[in-house]
Formats: structure tokens, C-alpha cells, sequence
């Protein structure tokens, strides 16, 4: 199987709120809109808010958006200046990223991560 790209599409309760969060509190910016959605760009990835389904009744995710940001304290400030809530602040885990969490109107958990020079994930392995 050859996957060619790849998306997470999301059915919001509420498709304005959800679509205002994303786009003016987030500041993604829109790959395309059609009828019935819109999917923006998330770095490498892509995240679609559909404007049907979202009946409410499932009020988990099991998971969470990552969001690769160059400096986690400018996109912590920018955020704040927003009115985005933190639900928690930016740290550097046990595993060396630095993470600050937040999430949309729905509860999906986003992650903001900042991944530090010296990470593995940061080392260049063609000289290995």
C-alpha cells in the first residue's frame, strides 16, 4: 500500500466556532474550502473541519493534534495574545521535547511542540 497524503478531519459540534478557532485563534492558513468544510495547512500535515456530522453525542478523542512550532515561547505568546486558554504551559518532557498544550472548542487535545537542537529528532544521520 503506498499512502499518498494524509489528513485529520474533524466533525465539530459547532462548525463556525471550530472553524473560527482554527483559522483566527490558530492562525492556519486555508489549502482549500468546498461546500460543505475546510481544510487548512498544519506543516507537513493537514486538518480538514467538515461542516456535517458533529451530532455531540462522542465527547472524546482518543488522541491529539502535534503541531511542530519553531519557537514554543513566540507561539505561547501569540496564543495568549489571542485569548487562546493553556491548559498546560510549555515544558521540556522527559523525552527532550518542549510541549504546551491546548485545545479546540470541542476538547480535541493539541500539542504545540518545540523540538530542541540537541534532539535526536534534530540530528543529522547520513554521516551515521
Amino acid at each position: 500500500m503506498e499512502i499518498l497524503s494524509g489528513r485529520t478531519i474533524l466533525r465539530p459540534v459547532d462548525y463556525d466556532r471550530t472553524l473560527a478557532f482554527y483559522r483566527d485563534e490558530l492562525g492556519l492558513a486555508i489549502h482549500r474550502e468546498y461546500g460543505a468544510g475546510t481544510v487548512f495547512f498544519a506543516g507537513q500535515a493537514l486538518v480538514e473541519v467538515a461542516a456535517h456530522g458533529g451530532s455531540g453525542a462522542s465527547r472524546t478523542f482518543d488522541g491529539a493534534i502535534w503541531l511542530q512550532v519553531r519557537d514554543i515561547e513566540s507561539a505561547e505568546a501569540e496564543l495568549r495574545g489571542r485569548g487562546v486558554p493553556i491548559d498546560r504551559e510549555a515544558k521540556q518532557e522527559a523525552w527532550g521535547l518542549i510541549e504546551l498544550w491546548i485545545q479546540d472548542p470541542d476538547g480535541v487535545p493539541i500539542v504545540l511542540v518545540e523540538i530542541p537542537a540537541e534532539h535526536p529528532l534534530r540530528r543529522d544521520v547520513r554521516g551515521d
